[in-house]
């Protein structure tokens, strides 16, 4: 995993020279060679530039970072240790470039000082901004000079006398850092907002064979310094899923527009095509205007990566959490992600197209305990599928099998959703299309390990052999034979009996059938009662001689895929009906209007 990053942080030329970070600058203090000031310059914009960072090589009280550092310790109100080490460092540098003696010319001189104040407070700056110098129009960090005398500087504090070992990320023979640099972007996911330590040493029980700190695990500072720059970047946009840090690259560049993974955020509107085959056709098109472009330049053209990296990340007392690793081919990762995309497609309530699939951070939320009124539902998702989020990225990614915990929340999730009553409602509810795809992967999934027969589940399949499937589709049935003869009923027999039919159909369906008695007796139409009375007799034949008296995990979840199902298949043929018979109209009055004008 170090090793990927290091790889990833040079490709990208994320590298920054060692004893250096990238820090934001608001002003410039600006002088002549004489050490005169000429005035306060703002920094542009909010762009971080390399700056010399002492770290870890000088703890304690009287050190502070040279060349850049707040204006309270460059222009203290009382000399002190910090502000001190802060002037002899100058002095150190100006020894390499003459200029830099005008720095410490201007700290020297009260009025000078003075003036400096004055302009910062002017122009509102806070004592804990960071500020530079100018020399003459010119930078002091752009002073090649000045950046050599740094490396010669900080080297008066490394240990040197320490046992050299091979840097666990190179390879290469190297006197390790006792402590490495934090680790920026995980604030939002428990982390400290001053970083988090990946290695990390503090504790006996941290350590092995009598080797204390750094020596358990040794890198150079040079070779670290790349990993932690390319984990800030890749954390910067990170998205959050289930409370982590989902960080992912590839061993090759890749468009944005065509990354794989970012589609599982993103989210795909299966009933809009045409939006997605435009989107598709850009990525394409940028991907070529890039092929032509390295092409011109003469550089080597762009290549489909040969590895994906996935790292899931929290931040815990100061540390970096890592969740999970995972790492795999690219190409197995487009098969394994069409994969999931085709295990969730699952009809609309409308029967006539697909539901829509939603990102996967949406998706998770119909895993949670289901609350009418939730004010922070992501704090949720972070405790309640702290476990289960890994699992379940793990199987999308390598098209595995889900954990049954999904089955056993989104079940938990439709029975709640089941029994409530809503007194606007016009017909029986219906579970939710994302639980129902959830429950639906999970059984595909389920048959493929077991190597059972696939069958379609896409749309109700009146040739499904589960028996539990088609107990769902008699109760779909008996609430809307329910809701034609009752139309205003508050709670019906779905609030009454879903979640008990769910699991032991034995005990209820029975009660249900002599309810549906009363209500087909209610119909004005004999055709209608006729037509459901024969969708009733097609469940009961292939439900079989017995309805099961108990139903297991995998049996409930074909229940409420069968009683989704059964309900869209016959809202499809209800808006079949009403077109067909507005068509009939329509011809009707066509016909009427032909006679009048004197034509056949």
């Amino acid at each position: 995993m170090l090793r990927a990053l290091y790889d990833y942080a040079l490709r990208n030329d994320l590298t920054i020279p060692a004893g250096c970070a990238k820090k934001t600058i608001k002003a410039y203090i600006s002088l002549n060679a004489s050490g005169d000031f000429i005035g306060l310059e703002m920094a542009e914009g909010d762009e971080p530039f390399i700056c010399p960072n002492i770290g870890s090589l000088a703890n304690g009280p009287d050190k502070s970072n040279v060349l850049v550092e707040k204006i309270s310790l460059v222009l203290p109100e009382k000399p002190n240790k910090k502000s001190q080490f802060f002037e002899e460092a100058l002095r150190s540098a100006a020894e390499k470039e003459p200029r830099v003696s005008a720095c410490v010319t201007a700290l020297n001189n009260e009025q000078t000082v003075r003036q400096i104040l004055s302009e910062c407070e002017r122009h509102k700056l806070k004592s804990t901004d960071r500020i530079s110098f100018r020399v003459g129009g010119e930078s002091l960090l752009d002073m090649s000079t000045v950046m050599d005398w740094w490396q010669e500087f900080r080297s008066q504090f490394e240990k040197n006398g320490g046992t050299r070992n091979r840097c666990l990320i190179t390879g290469e023979l190297t006197t390790p850092v006792e402590t490495v640099p934090r680790i920026q972007g995980l604030h939002v996911v428990g982390g400290h907002a001053s970083g988090d330590s990946l290695i990390c040493f503090d504790k006996n029980s941290f350590c092995s064979y009598g080797l204390k700190k750094s020596a358990n695990a040794p890198v150079s500072e040079a070779a670290f310094a790349a990993v932690k720059d390319a984990l800030n970047q890749l954390l910067s946009d990170a998205p959050i899923l289930a409370g982590m840090k989902f960080v992912h690259w590839y061993d090759k560049p890749v468009l944005k527009e065509s990354d794989q993974i970012l589609s599982l955020f993103g989210g795909i509107d299966a009933e809009d095509d045409e939006t997605e085959e435009k989107e598709k056709a850009a990525a394409a098109n940028q991907y070529a205007d890039a092929l032509i472009n390295s092409v011109k330049k003469g550089a080597q053209p762009m290549l489909p990566p040969d590895e994906y990296y996935i790292l899931l990340l929290t931040g815990v007392g100061g540390r970096v959490m890592i969740r999970r690793y995972e790492h795999g081919s690219y190409e197995a990762l487009q098969r394994n992600l069409a994969q999931w995309w085709n295990d969730l497609a699952l009809t609309d309530i409308k029967g006539t197209g697909l539901a829509k699939v939603n990102k996967l951070t949406a998706m998770y939320m119909r895993l949670l305990k289901r609350q009418k009124s939730d004010s922070q539902p992501f704090k949720r998702l972070s405790k309640e599928l702290a476990g289960l989020a890994p699992s379940i990225l793990t199987a999308i990614l390598t098209g595995g099998p889900l954990p049954s915990a999904v089955a056993v929340k989104a079940l938990a999730y439709i029975r709640s959703m089941m029994v409530d009553v809503d007194d606007d409602a016009k017909a029986p509810p219906v579970p939710d299309a994302m639980c129902c795809q959830w429950l639906k992967v999970w059984l595909l999934r389920e048959n493929r390990r077991n190597h059972k027969e696939e069958l379609d589940m896409v749309y109700y399949n009146a040739e499904q052999r589960e028996p539990a499937y088609h107990c769902g589709a008699m109760v779909a049935i008996y609430g809307e034979i329910q809701r034609i003869a009752m139309p205003n009923v508050n709670a019906g027999v779905i609030q009454r009996y879903y979640a008990s039919a769910s699991q032991t159909p034995a005990l209820v369906l029975g009660q249900m059938a002599r309810l549906s008695m009363y209500h087909l007796a209610k119909f004005d139409s004999p055709g209608l009662a006729a037509y459901y009375e024969k969708l009733l007799n097609q469940a009961a034949v292939a439900i079989g001689d017995q309805v099961p008296a108990t139903l297991n995990l995998e049996q409930q979840a074909y229940f409420a895929l069968g009683y989704r199902q059964m309900c869209a298949e016959m809202y499809r043929v209800k808006s079949e009906g009403r077109a067909k018979n507005q068509t009939t109209s329509d011809e009707i009055k066509s016909i009427d209007q032909s006679a009048d004008n004197g034509e056949e």
